[in-house]
């Protein structure tokens, strides 16, 4: 876990609300200020040095300052997240009072709901233009808030994260097989449950519908690119029935197979 340690004074520069509309991703930039992300709905996959952050719903992220950071995936449609920028200043006063905080680059506080209470009340302030010493109270409060994470449970969800990526590495690479959820815990020697659960947590889909889903992008790309029989296809895709196919297919894509060849085969030769 990445900590740093914050002291009095600090400076509130700005802060604001992402609404995402499904488009574009996080800019690449380099601040001279720090910059506080809490996520309040979907996940921002973002990267800073070279180190991929997967921000979910109800975790925050401690951007610093001096480090190129950049977006790596699209905006998700359903992305919702709080952001504030501010600087750690050095104090010059001999005797100042301090406030040390130890906080987590990347973490799950405990209180969701509080946190957003108090960025809303944050930039419900800073519309009034409110003194600076107000704001900054409130962000101290956010900051407090973030280090209130408790480590075992974070060690907990980290190790989860970690069998879910593995899992998703699988499921790239096996999907043509007979694999499921319970194939899938006996290759990470873990419990089919508690695996089912922390990929839910960190992808937003059950193992299952990650499965399929995948099955039907690697048929979409057989449909354009040759002439195999449907249950040709069906068969390299994992799908021992066509049937059964035929319904995932459409449940995915909201077409059947002959009816998805028809129109995007043409679309792509046109293009």
């Amino acid at each position: 876990m990445l900590e740093l340690s914050i002291t009095l004074p600090i400076k509130v520069q700005n802060g604001g609300l992402f609404i995402s509309r499904g488009v574009g991703r996080h800019p690449a930039r380099k601040l001279a200020s720090w910059e506080v992300i809490y996520v309040e709905k979907g996940t921002l996959t973002i990267e800073e040095e070279g180190r991929l952050f997967r921000v979910n719903a109800g975790e925050s992220l401690l951007l610093w300052p001096q480090r190129r950071h950049v977006g790596v995936e699209d905006f998700p449609a359903d992305l919702k997240f709080y952001w504030l920028h501010f600087e750690v200043q050095t104090s010059n006063r001999i005797g100042e009072p301090t406030l040390p905080l130890a906080v987590p680059q990347h973490t799950t506080p405990r209180d969701p709901q509080y946190i957003i209470a108090l960025f809303r009340q944050f930039l419900s302030e800073q519309e009034k233009l409110t003194r600076s010493a107000a704001l900054e109270l409130i962000l101290l409060l956010i900051l407090q808030q973030i280090t209130l994470t408790g480590s075992v449970e974070r060690q907990q969800d980290d190790r989860g994260v970690s069998f879910a990526w593995k899992a998703q590495q699988l499921i790239r690479t096996q999907f043509h097989r007979p694999v499921s959820t319970a194939t899938l815990a006996r290759e990470l020697h873990c419990n089919a449950d508690y695996l089912g659960r922390v990929y839910r947590r960190t992808f937003h889909l059950t193992l299952t519908e990650a499965i399929h889903r995948q099955r039907v992008r690697a048929a979409e790309k057989f449909l354009l690119s040759d002439a195999r029989s449907l249950k040709e296809i069906a068969t390299l895709c994992g799908f021992s029935d066509v049937g059964y196919f035929r319904k995932i297919f459409r449940k995915h894509t909201g077409l059947t197979p002959a009816v998805w060849k028809r129109r995007y085969c043409k679309e792509h030769i046109n293009s």
